[in-house]
């Protein structure tokens, strides 16, 4: 057994969500969002540290490590967990993190998310974007959906990630998992390549670019449902982004495609419980109306948080709204509520008098 697996076994029973290792410190493990030390371990020298990471990573993975410095990869630790591995280099030598991803999928029933983001698993096609920061939970949310697609619905689902996260079971669907620089070279080629596979659904990991991003609204308007993720806060965020990422002599086309071809975007953060003892996720939702995509086409995002005001009968909402009534109704801690708002006023009456 590698001597890193007694570290992930340990981040494990402990409930952390990440294992961060770096020469010049002592490992620590994220909990509950907090980073803390391990207490029975030493400081890693670099020398050491290299050698716990080499003794999981393939030849060739270490290969490319040593060359590039960077490497993400997964890693499976059987009876324990997958863990999404990230090894660096940094000023006192190498790094590394280790995100773990459970092996039970929770079920969509199981994560206390709004109904109206249920919408997205009976659509027939169109582009569903789950944004937030990194660590808000976008993963575990599109896992959630993803199977209860697989439980609900006949269908062939493709999925596009770097590295495969959350591994799917055959159960009314069919799966094909590919991993980016395994499966397929990039995830534009993989996109390119699932047009032609007779895919109902496809999972794009991260939509980074330019190319992969023209390739899944295109998809999307081929009939495909398409799901992927952004590192984008809000709605009106996120449709700015992707039409920013187009040149701008094709913007004007691409708000058109977007237009057509949105179904919805689910944004998302992840704040502590009001009792410091789990994580409760926060979500903006904004559905696909008869409005959206003419304000799409004439670039009034900005009309995007009225439109979801006006459609909360149909379960869409702000950001700020699902804060102000997690805060409210003491899910969260009042302060913290306040920190990720954009209209900071609005909660000033919640926080604590000093």
């Amino acid at each position: 057994m590698a001597e890193l697996d007694k570290l992930l076994r340990y981040l494990k029973d402990e409930g952390g969500s990440d294992l961060h290792l770096a020469a010049g410190i002592e490992p620590r493990i994220r909990n509950n969002g907090a980073l803390a030390g391990i207490d029975s371990c030493d400081v890693l020298s670099d020398q050491k540290l290299r050698q716990l990471m080499s003794e999981i990573a393939t030849e060739k993975q270490w290969k490319e490590y040593e060359e590039c410095n960077d490497l993400d990869f997964a890693y499976g630790l059987e009876g324990v967990a997958r863990f999404r591995a990230n090894f660096f280099a940094q000023e006192n030598g190498a790094g590394a993190v280790f995100r773990i991803i459970p092996e039970k999928i929770v079920a969509f029933e199981d994560l206390n998310l709004p109904p109206a983001i249920e919408k997205f698993v009976h659509l027939d096609k169109g582009l569903v974007l789950v944004t937030g920061p990194t660590g808000s939970g976008k993963s575990t949310t599109l896992a959630a959906i993803i199977d209860k697609i697989n439980r609900t619905h006949a269908k062939h689902i493709i999925t596009l990630e770097d590295p495969v996260e959350f591994v799917h079971t055959n159960k009314k669907s069919v799966f094909s998992h590919r991993e980016v620089g395994t499966h397929t070279k990039n995830f534009s080629n993989g996109l390119r390549a699932a047009i032609r596979e007779d895919a109902d659904v496809i999972l794009v990991g991260e939509m980074r670019d330019y190319e992969t991003i023209s390739l899944a609204i295109t998809a999307a308007e081929m009939g495909m449902l398409v799901f992927g993720t952004l590192h984008t806060n809000n709605a009106a965020k996120t449709v700015d982004r992707i039409i920013d990422s187009f040149p701008a002599d094709e913007q004007a086309q691409a708000r058109t495609s977007l237009a057509d071809s949105l179904a919805g975007v689910v944004s998302q953060l992840l704040l502590p419980t009001a009792d410091g003892k789990g994580r409760r996720a926060v979500n903006e939702i904004l559905l696909k109306t008869q409005a959206l995509p003419n304000l799409i086409r004439e670039g009034n995002t900005p009309m995007l948080n009225q439109l979801i005001q006006s459609g909360r009968k149909e379960g869409m909402q702000a950001m700020d709204d699902a804060l102000f009534e997690c805060a409210k109704n003491g899910e969260v801690r009042p302060y913290d509520a306040y920190m990720k708002a954009t209209e900071k006023a609005r909660f000033e009456p919640l926080l604590p008098k000093e």
